[in-house]
């Protein structure tokens, strides 16, 4: 428990992570990662080369030391690090590992004089408060998990039934349980955990589901990346009849019930969790505007999919986009999303819920574009393929 003067200390370390946060969650990640055998798999190396993992671990403890007062005002983050948790598998003994090497970094960064043996008390206590509060979140998600029809805890076995290219750049996998039992009911939009062993060494990774939930098995589609060691391995050396190690579903990534148009928003992979977004919201009835982009049509995945959707119910209208049309391709524009085209293929009522997915840089003029056009920003919503983070636009 944080005593008052505990919770001073914390708050003013605040001004110390808005300039330096990243610089010290940087060095955590190396230390820890360098140091326990246990911690490293369940981290993605691309994420920390990139600077994605240390950026969204600098936001969320600037986000909890500004709020450690009223932690209700941090949303819905805790519900996004919950889930990335539950995907992946965190237990509670994984959280003493974290500790021990944040608050020897916090040490080790700002030094003796500013890192005082006061400050560094405080930060274990609100580093234990904050790993309470997770611990129970994410055994509720476990237990619940466990318990529902076809669920399961910890890791299940699945065989390969089928491997599909969908285009030049992705492949899905159609996974189904060797014990030959059912499967846990998902939300669209939600994600598996798998745990592989690569090259000796455990390493766990997220995929979103891309078909809508059947109760007999799940549906992957990975996008081969130029240096990704799992994304390759799927590709080149994983077949149909091989098995794989995979996670309950998790995710708060969903669809918001009502009766409101829809607009789906993908760039290239970030088409994969908006397909069984989209069988569920064609399913309720409702109005949905499909946009997807892409940078030219032998990356354009589930194209056929999608028109054969379009022929089955005329409430959805479909767009393209190629940013590096091909010749023959056949797109509705060339170049990258625009005001102007959103201005078109939105409903004139711009009273609708978005949904957008893909690289961020995409995501954020996504984001922009959407406030220009009038879409209420409150029913704006977007996910990240890997550490949450702030997303600016």
């Amino acid at each position: 428990m944080l005593s008052p003067t505990q919770r001073d200390l914390i708050k003013a370390t605040v001004p110390l992570l808005e300039t330096g946060g990243e610089a010290l969650t940087k060095h955590f990640y190396g230390r820890m990662l360098s140091q326990s055998d246990v911690a490293r798999p369940l981290f993605n190396p691309s994420h920390q080369s990139s600077g994605d993992q240390p950026r969204a671990l600098a936001n969320s403890v600037l986000m909890y030391a500004k709020h450690i007062d009223r932690l209700e005002a941090l949303g819905p983050l805790v519900g996004q690090i919950v889930n990335k948790h539950v995907a992946l598998q965190i237990l509670p003994e994984h959280y003493p590992i974290v500790g021990h090497h944040l608050l020897a970094s916090i040490r080790e960064v700002l030094g003796p004089d500013v890192a005082t043996d006061e400050i560094i008390d405080a930060w274990g206590a609100a580093y234990q408060m904050l790993a309470d509060l997770l611990i129970g979140a994410e055994e509720e998600v476990y237990a619940a998990n466990e318990k529902a029809p076809g669920g399961w805890r910890g890791a299940r076995t699945f065989r390969v039934a089928e491997k599909v290219p969908e285009s030049a750049e992705i492949t899905s996998f159609h996974l189904v349980p060797v014990d030959g039992g059912a499967v846990v009911d998902f939300k669209p939009g939600q994600y598996i955990g798998m745990k592989l062993e690569l090259d000796g060494e455990e390493t766990r990774r997220n995929y979103s589901l891309s078909r809508a939930a059947n109760g007999v098995g799940y549906r992957i589609s990975v996008k081969r990346e130029g240096n990704g060691k799992v994304s390759n391995h799927l590709h080149d050396k994983v077949q149909v009849g091989d098995t794989l190690e995979l996670f309950a579903p998790a995710g708060d990534f969903t669809l918001v019930a009502g009766e409101r148009p829809i607009a789906l928003i993908s760039g290239g992979v970030g088409i994969t969790p908006t397909l069984p977004m989209l069988e569920q919201a064609l399913a309720s009835g409702r109005q949905v505007h499909f946009i997807h982009c892409a940078r030219n049509g032998q990356v354009h995945a589930f194209r056929e999919f999608i028109a054969d959707q379009q022929k089955q119910h005329p409430q959805l209208h479909s767009y393209t986009c190629y940013s590096e049309a091909l010749p023959g391709d056949a797109a509705d524009a060339d170049g990258f999303l625009s005001r102007e085209l959103l201005e078109q293929w939105l409903p004139a009522e711009r009273d609708l819920d978005a949904y957008f997915l893909g690289p961020k840089p995409f995501m954020a003029q996504v984001k922009k574009l959407l406030r220009e056009v009038g879409v209420p920003e409150a029913q704006s919503r977007y996910e990240f393929f890997g550490p949450a983070a702030a997303l600016e636009a």
